[in-house]
Parts: C-alpha cells; sequence; structure tokens
C-alpha cells in the first residue's frame, strides 16, 4: 500500500493559515518566520499559495517532486507551489474549467521565478511527443526573451519585470499544450533614458554589448565600452551573479527556438543599437536674428550612424529634432524646437522605438507560439503583474500600477467570496454572508468615467490652453476633495486640519494597502506620451524593415489630425480587457512576498514582511476563509485518518463513509454546533476541533506504535529462539559427522603405517638379492675381460713395438687441433664487419691456418652484414664509398663528412608549399636540393641560391621567390674543380661552346660539397650521354667568368669573420679564399 503524507503530518508551524490559532498578525508574521527559518517557503491560506523568496536555490524543484506531487489532492502534502500547478492543471484537464494563475507582489518577491515554476511543471506533467515538446519548449523559451528585454536590474531585485504579462497557454481535449498568447502591460519606458542611482537599463544593452562577437557589433557600429553610452547608468553595469555574455547567447537561441528568423534577430539588434545611439546626440542652443532660440546637433557622427542602421536621410532627422510641425485642418505651422524640447524629443523618440519594439515582439511570438489549430481549446492563464508599490517618490507609473492591484484585489475577493459561496452551496451548507472590505469605492475614484482620477487626467489632457500639472491638481481638489478615500492639502486646510507631511503638489490615496503619497509633477506629460508627428514620419520613411510597422501613424497618406489616445486610457482598458477575461477562469492564486531588501538568505524582517502582508491583504483573506468553516475535508479522507479513533470504525470500516464519520464523531463527543456534514465533505467551524482530533490521533499512534513494538518484539524473540533450535541441531549433527570423521582418518593412518612397514621389508629384502645377482654378473664379466685382454695382449705384443711412435704423434696431433678448434669457437670476435681482433695463435706451426680463417671469417661475416642492407641504405653506402675514392686523403673537409649521413632533399622541396612552382618546373625527380652560395667575381660575396640535382641536370634558383635562374645539362659539365682545404668552395667547369656556358662557369659554396660532388659524379656516370665527370682537387684553379679566365687561390690563415671562410677579390684576375687554419 502507497504510504501518503498529509499537510498535518510532521508540520513546521501551520501550513494553512486558516488553522492559525489564535489569529493576528503577530502569529500570521511568526508562522511564516518558523516556516522561512526551516526552509518551509510556501504556506497555505486555504486554496491561496504564499511564496517567500528565499534567495538561494533549494532542493525542492527536482523531477522526483514533479512526479510526487502529480496528481495527488492539493492537501494531501506538505505546501508547494506544484501543489497549486497540478490543481490547476488537473481542473483543467478533467474538468474542463478555465484556469487562471494570479501571482502578485512587489519587486524582488520572486513573481517571475513563480511564473516559470507554473510553467515547468505543467510542461513536465502534460502530453509527450515531438509536436507537443516542440510547443513547449517553444512556451518556456519566451520567457528569456521577453526578460532580456522587458527586465531591469532595481535596488530590490536583479532581474526585476519592468512590464505586466499575462499568458494564456492553451491546451486540446487530451490537455497537450496547442499554443500560447502573451498579453503586456505598461512597459516602464522611462527606463530607457533615465535610471534611479544603483539601477540600470534594461538587461538586452549590456547583454549585447558583453555577449555580441566583434564582427557583430562592428556592424552595429557599437563598442563594448559601457561608459560611452549616455543612456547606461555606471554605477550598476556589472551584477553579481549575472553573466550578460552568457546570457546573450541564451536569448539568440531562444529567439531561434521561438522561431525568429536571422534577418529578424539582425532587425532587433539594429534597433537597440539605435537607441544606444540616439542617447549620445547632444544639442546646443543657437539663437537667430529675429531673437527666438533653436537648437543644433553638436555631434553629428553619432546621427550619421544611427541613421545608416535606420536607413533614413541624415538631413530629414535632424530636422525632425530642430522643428516640430502642427496641422489644423488645412493649416500647417512649423516652429524650431529649443534645447529643452530637442532633448524632450529625443528622449521621446527613444522610448517611443524601445517600447514599440517590445510590443512587436510580443506579436511576433504570439505568431509563433499561436495554437494552429481553430477547434474551441481549454485555457490556463498565467498573469505575472507588478505588486502595489509604496517607494519615497510616487509618480504616475506608481499610480497605475496600484490601481490595477486595486482591480486585483477586487476581483480576489469577489472570487474568493463566490468560491466559498459556491462550495457551501454545493455542499448543502447553510451561507452566511461575511462582513469584509469591499474596495469598489477605490477603484470606482480612479477609473470612472466622468469624476475619476484618471478621466479628469484625460479630460486636462485634451483641454485647449495652458495645461500644468498644477491645474490637473486643481481640479482634483474641487471634485474629490470630498472623496472619503482621497487628501490633499488643500483638502485638507478646508477641513481646518494641517498636516505638514502632505506637500503642495502632492495628493494621497488611502488604497486597500496603506495611503499612498503621489507626486503630481509628470502626471500630464506621462499620461499624454507625446511624439511628434515629424519623428513618426522620419520613421516612416526609413528603409528599416520593422520601421512601417512600429510607426504607422507617419503614413503621410493617412494622416490622422486626432489625438492619439492617453497612457491612462490605454490602461484603463487594458485592465478592463484582464478582468472580464479573469472573470470568465477558474482563479488560483499565488502571493508572493520578500523576506528582505538585502538580497539574502536566511534573513527575515518582520517590519518588512509585516507590510507586504498588509498590503496584499492576506489577514482579510484569512477571516474570510475562516469566517465560515476553518476546515473541510472529503469522508473517505477524514474517516482513513482518524479512523483509528474509534474501535467501531478501525481498523476496517464496511460501510459508506459519511456513515464512518457520523459513528466516529459520535464516539469522540464532538459537539454538534463545530461541525456541519456536507454531501461529500465534513466542515470543521474551529480550527480547535480539528487539532483535538489531531492530538488524539497522535496518542492514539503512539498507543498503536507500542502494541506494534510489543508484537514485533515477542515474535522477534519467538524467531530468535527458533533459529537458535535449529542451529543446535545442526551444529551437533555437523559435530558427530566430525568425530566419526577423525576416528576413521585415525585407524586408517594406521593401517596405511602398518601396510608402509611391510612393504618396506619386503622391498629390502628383493634388492638385497637383486644387489648379489648383479655382483655376480659383474665379476664374471671382469674376469671375462682380463682373460681376453691377457690374450689378445699376447697376440699382438710383437706387432705394436714396430708402429708406436707415429700412432702417437698422429693422436697428439689430432688432439691439439680439437683443442685449438674448440678454443677458437669460444673466443670468437664480433659480427661487426670493422671489428678487428682476432685470438691470438698458440703454436707457430698452425700460422698460416690461422691467417686464412681469419680471412675466411672476415669475408663471411661481411657478406652477412651486407645481406642486411636494404636498396635505399646500399645506395648510400655506395655513395659513401665513391665519396671515400674520390676525396679520402685528398681535401681536409671530408673527414668531418664521413658520419654525416647524406639526406639529399635537405629542402623538402616536394612537401614545403613555398616550393610548390619550383618543384613544378622540374620534370625530373630532384635527387639532391640544397642551398648553396653563388660567389659574385666582383667582390667574391655570395648569394643564396637554391642548387637542384636531377638525373638530367643542374638547377639553380632564387631562394625567395623560387624564379629559376639557371638549368645546366649534365652533359653540359665537364669538370668540378674544389680545393684541398676544409671550406665547400667548387666550381662548375662548363663545355665551352654550349648554350650553358654563354655566362661562365659558376663558382659556389656549400656545406655539403662532399654530398653534392659524389652524387655529380654518380649521376653523370650513370647518363647514357654524357661522359665521366672529372674531378680537380687543387688550392689553385682557373674559372672562366664570360670572357675572362679568374685564378681562385686558397690559402690558409685567420680570417676576419671567426672561424668561416672567407673570399675576397686581389684583382681582376685573382679570387683569394681564407681557410682557417684547423688544429
Amino acid at each position: 500500500m502507497e504510504v501518503k503524507t498529509s499537510l498535518l503530518d510532521n508540520m513546521i508551524g501551520v501550513g494553512d493559515m486558516v488553522l492559525l490559532e489564535p489569529l493576528s498578525e503577530d502569529s500570521f508574521i511568526e508562522n511564516l518566520r518558523n516556516r522561512f527559518d526551516h526552509n518551509e517557503i510556501y504556506t497555505y491560506i486555504g486554496s491561496v499559495v504564499i511564496s517567500m523568496n528565499p534567495y538561494r536555490s533549494l532542493p525542492i524543484y527536482t523531477p522526483d517532486k514533479v512526479e510526487e506531487y502529480r496528481n495527488r489532492n492539493f492537501y494531501e502534502l506538505s505546501p508547494h507551489i506544484y501543489a497549486l500547478a497540478d490543481e490547476a492543471y488537473r481542473s483543467l484537464r478533467d474538468q474542463d474549467k478555465d484556469q487562471c494563475i494570479l501571482i502578485t507582489g512587489e519587486s524582488g518577491a520572486g513573481k517571475t521565478e513563480a511564473s516559470k515554476l507554473v510553467m515547468s511543471y505543467v510542461a513536465a506533467v502534460c502530453g509527450k511527443g515531438q509536436e507537443v515538446n516542440k510547443v513547449k519548449e517553444q512556451l518556456l523559451q519566451s520567457n528569456p526573451v521577453l526578460e532580456a528585454f522587458g527586465n531591469a536590474k532595481t535596488v530590490r531585485n536583479d532581474n526585476s519585470s519592468r512590464f505586466g504579462k499575462y499568458m494564456d497557454i492553451e491546451f486540446d481535449f487530451k490537455g497537450d499544450p496547442l499554443g500560447g498568447v502573451i498579453s503586456n502591460y505598461l512597459l516602464e519606458k522611462s527606463r530607457v533614458v533615465k535610471q534611479p542611482r544603483g539601477e540600470r537599463n534594461f538587461h538586452v544593452f549590456y547583454q549585447l554589448l558583453s555577449g555580441a562577437s566583434d564582427d557583430t557589433l562592428k556592424k552595429l557600429k557599437l563598442d563594448r565600452d559601457f561608459s560611452k553610452y549616455n543612456y547606461l547608468s555606471l554605477d550598476s553595469a556589472v551584477v553579481n551573479g549575472l553573466d550578460d555574455a552568457a546570457n546573450f547567447r541564451t536569448v539568440r537561441n531562444a529567439m531561434q527556438i521561438v522561431g525568429f528568423m536571422e534577418d529578424e534577430v539582425q532587425s532587433v539588434l539594429e534597433l537597440v543599437a539605435a537607441v544606444l545611439k540616439l542617447g549620445n546626440i547632444e544639442f546646443k542652443p543657437e539663437s537667430r536674428c529675429n531673437g527666438i532660440d533653436e537648437s543644433r546637433i553638436k555631434d553629428k557622427n553619432d546621427l550619421k550612424e544611427m541613421c545608416e542602421l535606420l536607413g533614413t536621410e541624415q538631413s530629414v532627422l535632424e530636422r525632425a529634432f530642430s522643428y516640430r510641425t502642427v496641422e489644423a485642418k488645412l493649416e500647417k505651422v512649423s516652429t524650431t524646437l529649443n534645447v529643452a524640447q530637442a532633448y524632450y524629443a529625443r528622449d521621446a523618440l527613444a522610448k517611443n522605438l524601445y517600447s514599440r519594439l517590445f510590443s512587436w515582439l510580443v506579436t511576433r511570438i504570439n505568431e509563433s507560439i499561436k495554437a494552429q489549430t481553430k477547434a474551441r481549446h481549454k485555457v490556463m492563464g498565467v498573469l505575472d503583474i507588478y505588486g502595489f508599490e509604496i517607494f519615497e517618490e510616487n509618480s504616475f507609473e506608481q499610480f497605475i500600477i496600484n490601481y490595477c492591484n486595486e482591480k486585483l484585489q477586487q476581483i480576489f475577493i469577489e472570487l474568493t467570496l463566490r468560491e466559498e459561496q459556491e462550495e457551501y452551496i454545493r455542499e448543502g451548507i447553510e451561507w452566511t454572508n461575511i462582513e469584509y472590505f469591499n474596495n469598489a469605492i477605490i477603484c470606482d475614484l480612479i477609473e470612472n468615467h466622468q469624476n475619476g482620477i484618471l478621466a479628469m487626467l484625460d479630460e486636462e489632457c485634451l483641454r485647449p490652453g495652458t495645461v500644468t500639472d498644477e491645474t490637473f491638481l486643481d481640479k482634483l481638489n474641487t471634485i474629490c476633495a470630498e472623496h472619503q478615500h482621497f487628501e490633499s492639502r488643500l483638502s485638507k486646510n478646508s477641513k481646518f486640519i494641517t498636516d505638514h507631511s502632505l506637500p503642495h503638489n502632492c495628493f494621497r490615496i488611502q488604497h486597500y494597502a496603506g495611503k499612498v503619497l503621489y507626486r503630481a509633477e509628470g502626471f500630464v506629460d506621462k499620461n499624454n506620451d507625446l511624439l511628434y508627428r515629424d519623428l513618426s514620419q522620419a520613421m516612416y520613411k526609413a528603409n528599416h524593415s520593422l520601421m512601417k510597422q512600429l510607426f504607422p501613424e507617419g503614413n503621410p497618406a493617412k494622416v490622422n489630425l486626432k489625438r492619439p489616445p492617453t497612457a491612462g486610457f490605454q490602461f484603463r482598458a487594458s485592465v478592463g480587457t484582464l478582468m472580464r477575461n479573469l472573470q470568465t477562469k477558474n482563479p488560483n492564486y499565488i502571493r508572493c512576498i520578500k523576506p528582505n531588501d538585502k538580497k539574502a538568505s536566511h534573513i527575515f524582517t518582520d517590519s518588512l514582511v509585516c507590510h507586504q502582508v498588509r498590503y496584499l491583504g492576506l489577514m482579510e483573506n484569512v477571516r474570510v476563509r475562516r469566517a465560515g468553516y476553518a476546515f473541510r475535508q472529503a469522508y473517505e479522507s477524514c474517516l482513513e485518518r482518524y479512523k483509528m479513533l474509534c474501535k467501531r470504525t478501525w481498523p476496517h470500516w464496511r460501510g459508506p463513509a459519511r456513515e464512518g464519520v457520523e459513528v466516529l464523531m459520535a464516539d469522540l463527543k464532538v459537539p454538534a454546533d463545530e461541525f456541519s456534514y456536507g454531501r461529500s465533505k465534513i466542515f470543521i467551524r474551529n480550527p480547535r476541533t480539528l487539532f483535538f482530533l489531531e492530538e488524539r490521533r497522535r496518542q492514539c499512534l503512539q498507543d498503536l506504535a507500542t502494541l506494534i513494538q510489543k508484537i514485533y518484539r515477542g515474535w522477534k524473540c519467538r524467531s530468535n529462539f527458533l533459529l537458535l533450535k535449529k542451529s543446535q541441531i545442526v551444529v551437533a549433527a555437523w559435530y558427530r559427522r566430525y568425530a566419526q570423521h577423525n576416528r576413521y582418518q585415525k585407524i586408517k593412518s594406521a593401517t596405511t603405517v602398518v601396510q608402509s612397514y611391510t612393504r618396506g621389508w619386503q622391498a629390502r629384502k628383493l634388492l638385497r638379492e637383486l644387489k648379489y645377482q648383479k655382483r655376480c654378473v659383474e665379476a664374471v664379466t671382469t674376469i671375462s675381460a682380463f682373460w681376453h685382454g691377457t690374450q689378445v695382449r699376447r697376440e699382438y705384443r710383437k706387432f705394436f713395438r714396430a708402429n708406436a711412435g707415429k700412432k702417437i704423434y698422429d693422436f697428439t696431433i689430432q688432439r691439439i687441433m680439437q683443442k685449438y678448434f674448440l678454443g677458437l669457437k669460444n673466443t670468437m670476435p664480433s659480427m661487426s664487419p670493422v671489428d678487428k681482433s682476432w685470438p691470438a695463435k698458440p703454436y707457430r706451426f698452425l700460422d698460416g691456418v690461422h691467417t686464412e680463417l681469419r680471412r675466411t671469417f672476415h669475408l663471411w661475416r661481411c657478406k652477412k652484414y651486407r645481406s642486411q642492407f636494404t636498396e635505399e641504405k646500399k645506395a648510400v653506402y655506395e655513395e659513401k664509398l665513391e665519396a671515400s675514392e674520390i676525396f679520402k686523403d685528398k681535401k681536409a673537409l671530408y673527414a668531418s663528412s664521413v658520419s654525416q649521413p647524406f639526406m639529399g632533399d635537405y629542402l623538402e622541396i616536394s612537401k614545403n608549399p613555398k616550393y610548390q612552382k619550383l618543384n613544378s618546373a622540374v620534370d625530373e625527380k630532384v635527387l639532391l636540393a640544397d642551398v648553396v652560395n653563388k660567389i659574385n667575381r666582383a667582390n667574391g660575396k655570395g648569394t643564396a641560391r637554391i642548387f637542384l640535382l636531377t638525373k638530367k641536370s643542374v638547377v639553380l634558383a632564387d631562394q625567395k621567390t623560387g624564379q629559376v635562374k639557371a638549368s645546366v645539362p649534365l652533359p653540359d659539365l665537364t669538370s668540378v674543380s674544389v680545393s684541398t682545404q676544409s671550406d665547400g668552395f667548387f666550381a662548375l667547369k662548363l663545355k665551352e661552346g654550349s648554350a650553358s656556358a654563354v655566362k661562365g662557369d659558376f663558382l659556389l659554396s656549400s656545406e655539403h660539397l662532399i654530398e653534392i660532388i659524389t652524387k655529380l659524379h654518380r649521376t653523370g656516370a650513370t647518363a647514357e650521354d654524357s661522359e665521366q665527370l672529372n674531378i680537380d682537387i687543387s688550392d689553385e684553379f682557373l674559372v672562366q667568368f664570360k670572357h675572362d679566365k679568374v685564378c681562385v687561390k686558397f690559402i690558409q690563415g685567420a680570417p676576419k669573420n671567426g672561424n668561416s671562410v672567407s673570399c675576397k677579390r686581389k684583382n681582376n684576375r685573382l679570387l683569394e679564399v681564407s681557410v682557417p687554419t684547423t688544429a
């Protein structure tokens, strides 16, 4: 049987605030603190989930947790956000009820994370399949995109949502997601141009500068340095725990998954870059002759780059920043803008450009994630919207945010009461009206179409003449002065009440969450949200792919002189649509609370939590929930939990569950006014009654545990005794077997000893008889041998004395030769051909044999050594042998070349791409490739050349370019001249009258002279059409240079450049080469 835990089991504090006893604000806060200290961040108020932000990761969101809460009753397990998500999903799937999950709380309370957890849970428990997984992935990946463009770092939250988001997730009849629709509310676009101290602009600006590649930034004309952009605050540009570069890559990947094309992503990044460039445009004042002040742009470089990004003409946008055109029917009036107005126009364009880009992103995401089928869908809405805000200075943004929260509180109270009433009616319980504070009067103060604050603000914005924030405040004082939830300095003075906490330019509204002081300054401008028509038309004229979609009012063919709707009007309409949408769905609430302002874990600030509890109306919620019955439970669950308290229901009740509960309550003598029986549930009025049942259950569980322990211990002792008894029998049987086995082994051993002694005596007796017979046979044989020997000696004595000397000599020589060969075998030298050792001769008469054996052995081991050579190695040794024949004892350089292997291709000309052109110019196989110095007859200096030797020719090429300088066929070579010294000079002498001899002979120098001359000699000898190449070794030889012959003379001495060989021209007929003296 599966073991189930309950909300009431192992409870830390109280898991459901409805059961809190006694109920007060202090006990409410203390219960939250107690649970928070034990990492219990979720608490219920009936079906409402309170979520405390832990500011750290907790191991309570694992796949195992998802499975634990899947398809479980809401109160069956400890409080968790997964329980609410599962309840909403199952109601949608099984009962065909559209759901909405409302997530509220102030900035930093964890609303965005809560919405992510709800969506991830729904994605985990719904169906699987390729198409379903694609839809789920697109829905989940829309979050990083919207967070990048709509979230920012604030003093309260490093990832604060600066817009409201409502997502409708659409499901089919099986509960599989089909798509979704996202609605956004009131993006805080003023943050684009100005951020409070300690906060920063929207994430996407920092992510783009930190994570984009250098090539991307170059295309966008951006620099990574944040300080170069006026719209980016520098004091909080870098946030601990936020990796902007990694987040940028995440956003790019998410946009790809959602369905953005690459050109769309590039267009979005271009607009983001244009906003940054727009902030760098600055203006300077300029006075005209008529005394009118106007403005001019200081540095037009940023304007030029911005126009290139947007594809618009620089002159058009420059004029839009300097002039404003007002149209009235058929008349146009153009006025100049001063510096302040120009800056206002710039910031208005930046805010509108960014906010419209954000709206376009939401629309584009909706196109990708919308359901493809037109059949009726089940819908689950997730609302993640800003919480109630009370700052030191509250302006228009806080006013409409708090108006939205008033509407949410109103619908929360209405839906909660309606849910309670519906359950009472469904269960047949008498409904009693509940008194509660109805904030409809506050909502009416704000949204009334005639005398509401928003209506009066719109009226002021549309009124001709001078309109200021002061005239708006005066109008409020005139119309709303008597309203019980409105206060101002003037209304207080009219009642002869002095309130110095209320400045002249402010008004105060008594919201359901407390009093909020609003500064009237900026209300009119922010409500107007005015963008000059010149700027709209300039944006529409841009060639950028998105501009015509973002600024449709700029189309000259569709000029609309009607004033655009105000920000307040648009937001009121959006909130009205949202409220009507929520009214059609079954609500589920998550109330997020921030435990401290330091964004630190394990810190619980009572005053801050108390403030949030008040303005979230949580105490009001508990009181509404407890106004009737505090606790209700299905009969089956109640009977299963408390059946052990009554003998008649324990351990099994055979009848209906309700009858079992009635028997149980009657047996426990619970007062009848403390509970009521519904159709499927029992309703308990007071938490004390529930705690009484829990205490009795706890005592009964202890008694049952004691009984179980007693029975278990008795069973364990009996089992142990039976085991011991069984073990004793087994041990006794094994011991008897062991004793009998030992007795048998002793008898067997004694028998074996007796048998061995008997067999030994018999064997010794037989041995003595055999030895005696053997001695008898040996004696007979010995006597016979001696006798036959005597007979033979007598017969041959007469022959022995005549041949004894020769036989002894032959025997002695034979023994000496045998000893010699055996000794030679053991002292043979190694198999190396260069090993000249040989064993000493033992006797003089073996001189000839000794010498011949040594020669034969040497020839044999040379043959064995040669048989190991490969063809390549034979060729190398043949070259070395030929070099020895040519240069040994003739040139001093030869000795140092013996140990150096002949490599041939020192330049790896076939592999080196540098010499690819040269390699292709040479048709034959290259036998030798090396760098040599070609000696200039004019000054004796060398020029580096590439020396190539093939089977048919010698090629000289330029070392840098690889260009062939000279190619000499081998038949044209007559001889080669070298010196006897240790230098590397050699002269290639050409046949007179040949085409190669036009420029004369070649005087060259190389470090591999021995190898070059040897290969030349071998190649010339093997060529069919060439004669044997002569090698002239002399310290003085003639070289033909064009028409003159020059003598090259080698002398020994100390050259100037260290130990190197130097060549110097003495006169027109003599080149002197100085070679260092070798020690």
